[in-house]
């Protein structure tokens, strides 16, 4: 099995230990596509759905991966601790809105649904029990928006009841169900909407980054024993 690693900012990647050192095996659309061990990727592909989609339709159709683990920060809608490890159950597109002709909000037309599972979550979130990092299972929403505390942000909670909001997992979850390609996700908290101290948590994420940094490379290479 060849997995893939997608994250979506360089200090997402550069958490891996020794990321900084990692040999580049091809630069493709401006994107450097990194060797992270025998037979895993990994990539920094850029913030948002496009930049998410794009990367990942490189990693299906040009280095013809089998699963792409999606790894990054996120901020959470619940109290989870920051820090906290979550395996994404699904993904909604909460910024897709087609309403207007009598579609469901977040109903994405060209694949007819508006939720995205992922690869078999319970047992991603079994084997980083097995690496001593318990994580939470669920819901994971998706859009071309900072999410920041205020009226939409209670409206996406309202009307997905999801555990994080983030700007890239919806869209490579939709590229993968196309392409017929596993796709799983990791995400560590690293902020909370409706805190007041929001911004201050977003900008010293570092704990997030450690432990994002700690388990996705073992849960890859798990993963890739298991095939």
């Amino acid at each position: 099995m060849n997995i893939a690693l997608q994250f979506a900012m360089p200090a997402e990647l550069h958490a891996l230990p020794g990321a900084r050192d990692l040999p580049v095996v091809e630069t493709v659309a401006g994107i450097p596509f990194f060797q992270a061990a025998p037979g895993v990727l990994a990539c920094a592909g850029g913030v948002s759905k496009v930049n998410a989609a794009m990367t990942a339709q490189i990693l299906c159709l040009h280095f013809g991966v089998d699963l792409i683990l999606n790894a990054g920060v996120a901020g959470c809608l619940t109290d989870l601790p920051t820090g906290s490890l979550v395996v994404a159950s699904e993904f909604v597109q909460h910024d897709v809105d087609t309403t207007a002709v009598g579609d469901p909000i977040g109903l994405v037309s060209t694949v007819n649904r508006v939720d995205f599972p992922t690869w078999q979550p319970e047992h991603c979130a079994a084997l980083l029990a097995e690496l001593r990092y318990p994580a939470s299972i669920g819901r994971v929403a998706t859009g071309d928006w900072f999410a920041v505390r205020g009226e939409r942000a209670a409206w996406l909670r309202d009307t997905f009841s999801p555990l994080l909001v983030e700007m890239e997992g919806g869209a490579i979850a939709q590229v993968c169900l196309r392409n017929g390609v596993r796709f799983a996700a990791v995400k560590s908290v690293s902020d909370h909407l409706f805190s007041d101290n929001q911004a201050q948590e977003y900008f010293d994420f570092g704990e997030a980054l450690e432990r994002l940094g700690k388990i996705v490379l073992p849960l890859a290479l798990k993963l890739k024993e298991e095939a």
